[in-house]
């Protein structure tokens, strides 16, 4: 391929490209405008073309045809004007001098009308004047030499007359066939403009509707093509494939709304994966929800408080009350939570359910303590609700631990182990649930409702034993 049809490729490209980036309204308006364009030029070259017959017609009628007929009759005049003499001789009639004398006054208004005839080449008409007048002398000359009527013009002056005769003759008859000739020619240029009209203004109609039902299907089809593309990409995410990304090159509304279709695939996808890992008892969003928000906020560099949450004494409620009741209490803590987070922390505060008794409260690092504090306060409040009368006022239930031996359980509680990044490097969402972990169990170490926080900073194990300053927050205290 030569530089040439290198530089040929890379402008149709260009032009390619410059109307994928066009809107659908434009891509209208560009094939109406070609349309109108086409149409424009048949109607100016069918135009034109009639302009063109209409003046050779005009030229045949006002100026051929009236030469044709004044040769006619000047012809017929000249030849009166000799008859008429030749009676005058004979008859020696004044009415008869009276007709030749008209028949020159008409030959001299022919001659007048030839000369206002604009016509390409001029007709010879000074010649034709003197021609006529120098005949017309001769007759009226050869009249006076006549001394009485009867007499016969002489065979001298009879030749005479006869060879300027002739003369005007030719000259007329010549002046005929040149314009006959020329309306001749005029004749054929009419018919093979007519013909060539007519030929060019059908191909030129042809290929302006080919033009436009292509550009039209053209346009139909980079339309409907997104369209049935982004149609599949809806088959393919309702079928649960949100990776599926419809290739659209379109820069118009369409592709504006491919792009916005790939993101909104991108956001159902996050949703999904929510829903799928969601628990169906609280419907909050699951450990794997909870694992990409903290690695999110890991990869931003966010401060953030993981609050890890869970029941004390969850399991002998549970053997003595009930599945249906430990489930009433599950979801009422999970009300609890999400209530206090949007009251009291961030807008991005984030609340999970990771199974059983255990919750997750991702939070603002600078308004985690009023939240859990409402937290331990509201269930400390609430919790009694959930026993019966005698067990409140016992402050314990009777019930067998896991290895079977009679027990007193403390009414349930809830303890919360709160590890922040803000006063150490965390390096992972694993990270945070072991130190957390820990911190639970610390936690649950201490009756009734608490939650603690981690004020250890970076460099310790989290095997290592609680600090002592690390203080726990129970219910009701400052």
């Amino acid at each position: 391929m030569d530089e040439k049809e290198k530089n040929k490729d890379r402008l149709s490209k260009k032009a390619f490209s410059y109307f994928l980036r066009m809107s659908i309204a434009r891509k209208m308006l560009v094939g109406y405008i070609s349309l109108l364009g086409l149409l424009f030029i048949v109607s100016f070259y069918t135009l034109s073309n009639l302009n063109r017959l209409n003046l050779l017609n005009q030229s045949i009628l006002e100026i051929d045809v009236p030469i044709i007929q004044a040769t006619g009759s000047m012809l017929d005049e000249v030849l009166a004007q000799e008859s008429y003499i030749r009676r005058y001789v004979l008859l020696g009639s004044p009415e008869i001098l009276k007709l030749f004398w008209e028949k020159g006054r008409s030959f001299e208004e022919h001659v007048k009308l030839l000369d206002s005839l604009k016509r390409t080449p001029p007709l010879p008409v000074k010649k034709l004047a003197a021609l006529h007048k120098k005949y017309s002398d001769a007759l009226i000359g050869g009249v006076k030499d006549l001394s009485s009527p009867g007499s016969e013009l002489s065979d001298d002056l009879d030749r005479s007359i006869k060879a300027q005769q002739e003369n005007i003759v030719a000259l007329l008859k010549s002046m005929a066939t040149e314009v006959r000739e020329g309306q001749n020619k005029k004749n054929a240029e009419i018919a093979n403009i007519g013909s060539l009209a007519f030929k060019i203004s059908v191909m030129l109609c042809l290929t302006g509707f080919i033009f436009s039902v292509g550009f039209f299907i053209f346009i139909t089809i980079n339309i409907s093509g997104a369209i049935n593309k982004l149609k599949l990409a809806t088959q393919k995410i309702s079928e649960g494939d949100f990776d599926y990304k419809p290739n659209i090159q379109n820069k118009d509304e369409i592709g504006d709304l491919a792009a916005s279709f790939v993101k909104m695939a991108g956001r159902l996808k996050k949703l999904e994966e929510m829903y799928i890992d969601a628990s169906p008892l609280t419907r909050l969003p699951g450990g794997i929800a909870v694992e990409n928000i903290v690695k999110k906020r890991l990869r931003d560099n966010t401060p953030m408080a993981f609050c890890l949450m869970d029941l004390d004494n969850f399991k002998a409620y549970n053997d003595n009350y009930g599945y249906g009741k430990g489930n009433e209490m599950i979801i009422a803590t999970a009300n609890i939570i999400e209530k206090a987070s949007k009251e009291f922390g961030g807008k991005n505060d984030f609340v999970g359910h990771i199974g059983g008794d255990d919750f997750v409260l991702v939070a603002d690092a600078d308004s985690f303590n009023e939240t859990c504090d409402n937290i331990v306060k509201t269930f400390d409040r609430e919790v009694p609700g959930f026993y019966n009368e005698a067990d409140v006022k016992r402050g314990h239930i009777d019930a067998a631990d896991r290895q079977g031996n009679a027990r007193q359980f403390p009414l349930a509680s809830l303890s919360i182990a709160v590890v922040t990044n803000r006063e150490r490097n965390v390096s992972s969402h694993i990270v945070f649930g072991e130190i957390a972990a820990e911190l639970k169990e610390y936690a649950k170490s201490i009756p009734g409702s608490v939650y603690v926080v981690d004020h250890r900073r970076n460099g310790v194990n989290p095997a290592e034993k609680m600090p002592e300053n690390t203080k726990p927050n129970k219910s009701g205290e400052d």
